[in-house]
């Protein structure tokens, strides 16, 4: 098994083979807190109007997201597993639009499969890759934004790439780490309302969540995002 770890937009369209999209800072943290409160699945889109449009077509459908961190205008939720973390989300779909994440999604057209990455599932993540056994696993960071390389992907990247090469890892030590890195600063900043502390709690909820997400392209071309179990 080839092991590749890709950064931002570009390194989404370079994936290949098994891609797996991580975004910790929130998007695909978040996403698992959606589907464990019931919701049927995620439509991810790359822009805001394409999930207004969606929502006028579908007044039952939920709109969740963020542009600069913050909740856009007209939508239901921003992109905070605090905010969300007690919401039932039984039998909804949600549309979802963040800075990177989705982005990310979007753009793994050249990849066979595509899936979320984020500590809260990671073990859900190793042991369907383990079970996929595909030759090619495209692990791609998507960042600030997709624009720039923070830690908090990349580490993850790395931690998963670890675990597939059966490598110890020290969890706490990463955890150490992005308390005090860069972009955990809002989430400790009391004027950035959108930005609770907890939500660094819940993004680092190791192994929190025993599913994967799955993303997959439907007739008409669109993105929707399925929860899937590993199964041995």
């Amino acid at each position: 098994m080839e092991i590749r770890i890709l950064q931002l937009v570009e390194g989404a369209r370079q994936a290949r083979g098994l891609a797996v999209i991580i975004d910790v800072f929130r998007a695909f943290s978040v996403a698992c807190y959606v589907f464990a409160k019931g919701a049927r699945r995620i439509i991810p889109v790359g822009d805001i109007d394409t999930a207004y449009k969606l929502k006028r077509g579908n007044c039952g459908h939920i709109l969740m997201g963020e542009r600069g961190g913050k909740r856009p205008p007209g939508f239901d939720f921003g992109n905070s597993p605090t905010q969300i973390e007690h919401v039932d989300f039984s039998d909804k779909v949600v549309v979802h639009t963040t800075s990177a994440g989705t982005k990310g999604l979007v753009n793994a057209t050249g990849a066979d499969e595509v899936i979320t990455g984020s500590f809260v599932n990671a073990a859900a993540v190793v042991e369907y890759i383990n079970v996929k056994k595909p030759d090619v696993v495209s692990l791609v960071c998507m960042g600030d934004a997709g624009e720039r390389e923070t830690d908090e992907d990349t580490l993850c990247a790395e931690y998963l790439r670890d675990c597939l090469e059966g490598k110890e890892v020290d969890f706490e030590r990463i955890v150490a780490h992005l308390r005090n890195y860069e972009t955990s600063r809002k989430f400790f900043d009391p004027n950035r309302e959108w930005a609770p502390e907890r939500d660094f709690e819940l993004c680092l909820l190791l192994n929190r969540f025993p599913f994967v997400l799955k993303a997959e392209r439907n007739k008409e071309g669109s993105l929707t995002i399925a929860q899937v179990i590993p199964q041995l």
